[in-house]
């Protein structure tokens, strides 16, 4: 255990070591006072004799993460007197990580709030790096998402994935199965569009031999195949209303029949759909039943469009160019990079795939310009930048500056003042400033 010497807080830190996951002992002014070995373990050790704050060492922030446009957690357990929970991307020695974050508020023998102690869990089902294998990201509103399926993946609880066409519903889903207790059983995925009644029913729960013209041996349905893990109905709005009272069945009682069969099966599952329509218009209008939409919208996540994400763009396209390429042999240049971020992308990452597999075959080299991104672009426009509704005093401006600076530049000061083209002796001035 790394602790600061001060017998006083000594027996407050020594309880670190009580806890399974990453800790950190925080005084009501940010100062780290302690930290357990788990911690140093999976972050690195911390100089707390040099006075660490916590948003310094976790984000390479100089102010408290309210102040640099985040939520932080410890100033809402001040407010609230209770335990908090938020979602962060972490500074780690393997770069940018997710981090599920709790703070728990300790009082003082006079009641007031003396420390906090911040759990620190790591998340795994996205990555905040280039990654071939899951969700990448790091804006706000992917943020918002990868908390909502880490709180829910753990629960057996049905969940209904909402969003626009190529937002990435069928990873989500995958990340939810993934992150569960079923993750060692198979997640099984039906698509509903275009699927009749009858074949749907009979993919479903499987048939007979003779239970119809062509039914020629006995088949086994998906939901055998599902058995202890994951059904995933995708595009569950297109299911034909014939069959939603069969799926209402199955969900509310847990058993289903085989097409031409009496025997009554019992099924195990945990359910995941996913749509990009509007289900309660869908309802409104007739078009779905009133009773499913409510059986399968225990737990509704939206997911963003692209265009929501803007500053994920990058890290979405190095990634697919990764995947795609194999070896990660392309690279896009900056001012290629600059035209996909001002792109609405109405098909979203699906679409944004396409124009990076056109770049690949019209790439002279493995450097993608603007001028190959360009010829890929076919009807997609660069949007206008919108006037601004409100606009941010030059001092705010100025901090929210110097802190993604420092961030990008690890809290390398004199890195920082490099680029931003004043001497250091100014940086620490500004950021003295900055802190008042």
């Amino acid at each position: 255990m790394q602790l600061i010497a001060k017998d006083s807080d000594s027996d407050v830190a020594h309880m670190l070591d009580g806890f399974d996951y990453p800790a950190i002992l925080v005084s009501a002014d940010y100062k780290i006072l302690a930290t357990n070995e788990l911690y140093s373990s999976a972050f690195g050790d911390i100089e707390i004799d040099k006075g660490a704050h916590c948003y310094q060492v976790s984000h390479g922030y100089q102010v408290p993460c309210d102040q640099a446009g985040e939520s932080c957690p410890l100033a809402a357990c001040k407010n609230s007197g209770a335990k908090e929970r938020v979602l962060h991307v972490h500074s780690t020695p393997r770069g940018k990580e997710h981090v599920d974050v709790e703070m728990l508020p300790i009082r003082g023998s006079d009641g007031e709030l003396k420390y906090f102690v911040e759990i620190l869990k790591s998340v795994h089902i996205a990555s905040a790096e280039l990654s071939t294998q899951t969700m990448v990201g790091r804006s706000p509103a992917f943020n918002t998402l990868v908390e909502m399926i880490n709180l829910v993946a753990v629960r057996d609880t049905s969940v209904l994935l909402m969003g626009e066409s190529g937002t990435g519903k069928e990873l989500a889903a995958k990340a939810i199965h993934d992150a569960s207790p079923r993750s060692g059983r198979p997640m099984v995925t039906i698509e509903c569009a275009g699927l009749t009644e009858t074949l749907f029913e009979s993919e479903l729960f499987g048939h007979v031999k003779g239970a119809f013209t062509g039914a020629m041996f006995n088949k086994h349905g998906l939901l055998d195949s599902a058995a202890g893990g994951t059904l995933f109905l995708d595009e569950i709005g297109d299911v034909p209303m014939g069959m939603q009272v069969k799926l209402l069945r199955l969900i509310e009682t847990g058993t289903y029949r085989a097409v031409g069969s009496t025997e009554v099966k019992r099924a195990q599952f945990r359910l995941i759909c996913a749509t990009h329509k509007n289900l309660s218009e869908c309802v409104a209008s007739g078009e779905f039943r009133e009773d499913l939409y409510y059986r399968i919208n225990a737990f509704p996540i939206v997911l963003p469009p692209l265009r929501e994400r803007g500053n994920d763009i990058a890290l979405i396209a190095k990634s697919i160019l990764e995947k795609l390429s194999n070896k990660g042999s392309y690279r896009l240049t900056e001012s290629a990079i600059k035209l996909l971020e001002k792109c609405r992308f109405a098909g979203n990452v699906r679409e944004l795939r396409n124009v990076l597999e056109r770049a690949i075959i019209f790439a002279p080299s493995n450097i993608i310009d603007v001028k190959v991104v360009e010829r890929c672009m076919g009807d997609i426009r660069p949007q206008k930048a919108e006037p601004k509704e409100h606009w941010e005093d030059l001092k705010t401006q100025e901090s929210r500056y110097l802190n993604e600076l420092l961030a990008h530049c690890k809290g390398d000061k004199a890195k920082a003042a490099h680029i931003a083209g004043i001497s250091l002796r100014s940086l620490y001035r500004k950021l003295g400033e900055v802190s008042q």
